[in-house]
């Protein structure tokens, strides 16, 4: 048994954080709304964020970090991309306190903004500037909905530390969720991260009235985008794209209705303005955010990114969705393996 300290109490926060309970695990939750944890502390449930579903009665939840942080071995972040900086900075101030020094595990999925930088290296250069083997990213084919009706699935769990790896494999394992090590950390948090991109484009697909063969194509070579730039660009093994935090994230992501970001696309297809979806999304859409970013680092680098350069422009450029289709599939033609 392990205490763990789960920063983010949105519906990944509290599915994650009382299917560790259901493992055994002291767990606290961390959010600074209110009236979340207060819902959460006295009746169990989250409604706004998760309909129908009770928590772990043994988790409480709390907006005192430094409480939530005491005695934890494991500290998860599952927080918005845009969060993450400033409450690593909390974080390291409380830890600096204490002396403690508990392994980080991220499911946040997302590039920070300006910096272009995945989660690990924002939690390596907060809190643990000497120490990034402490960092674990969890990463694969699963929404809070169905991990919370306790479906089966598969997870990556990656750090450039095998024993830190196999850790949060044996705290985080049960009966329906399988994790497997991976040393490819960048690999699977790149993964991870740029799919919700090709989510959206799935979604605007469907809105715009394609089927299957299109969504199909969509995946393929999204996929490919996704290698090219987690290799290109981060130093990622190209096998990791092949795995649980590629295709298989992408495979969910691009076709449940649980999917923000496939929703979010559909309501674009259909002729939505971003503005009008994001605001009534009702939970974070990190793939909108991460278009951004993938957009400078393709840039940056002049990475061949087409699905990711159309989705950039639909969402931030005014661009036509059916202009954009026209012209990808008017390109010059290639080979179709190429990095």
């Amino acid at each position: 048994m392990a205490k763990i300290a789960v920063l983010g109490n949105g519906s990944w926060g509290s599915v994650l954080g009382s299917m560790l309970a259901d493992n055994g695990n002291d767990v606290v939750l961390y959010g600074n709304i209110d009236s979340v944890n207060q819902e959460i502390n006295e009746h169990h449930t989250n409604t706004h964020y998760m309909k129908n579903w009770k928590l772990n009665p043994n988790v409480p939840a709390t907006g005192d970090l430094e409480k939530a942080l005491d005695g934890a071995e494991i500290v998860l972040f599952v927080l918005p991309t845009k969060a993450v900086r400033i409450v690593a900075k909390n974080v390291r101030k409380v830890l600096d306190k204490s002396g403690a020094t508990p392994l980080l595990v991220t499911a946040t999925k997302g590039i920070e903004l300006g910096s272009k930088k995945l989660i690990s290296d924002i939690l390596t250069e907060e809190i643990y500037p000497n120490d990034s083997e402490k960092i674990v990213a969890i990463s694969g084919p699963s929404h809070a909905e169905n991990v919370a009706q306790k479906d089966l699935t598969a997870i990556a769990c990656a750090s450039t530390s095998e024993e830190n790896a196999k850790k949060i494999q044996e705290v985080f394992s049960n009966n329906y969720v399988r994790f497997y090590t991976n040393d490819d950390l960048v690999g699977v948090e790149v993964g991870g991260a740029v799919k919700n991109v090709i989510a959206i484009a799935a979604g605007i697909l469907v809105g715009q009235g394609y089927g299957d063969d299109a969504k199909a194509a969509l995946m393929t070579r999204g996929l490919a985008e996704i290698t090219r730039l987690g290799v290109n660009y981060f130093g990622a093994k190209p096998m990791t794209f092949s795995g649980l935090s590629g295709i298989g994230d992408l495979i969910v992501t691009c076709t449940s209705v649980n999917s923000r970001n496939w929703r979010a696309g559909k309501q674009i297809g259909e002729g939505k303005s971003l503005d009008y979806v994001l605001e009534n999304m009702g939970q974070v859409v990190e793939g909108a955010t991460t278009v951004k970013a993938v957009h400078e680092l393709a840039q940056e680098k002049n990475i061949d990114m087409p699905i990711s350069e159309a989705i950039y422009r639909v969402l931030y450029e005014n661009a036509n969705v059916e202009d954009e289709i026209k012209q990808m599939m008017g390109r010059t033609p290639k080979p179709e393996i190429q990095l």
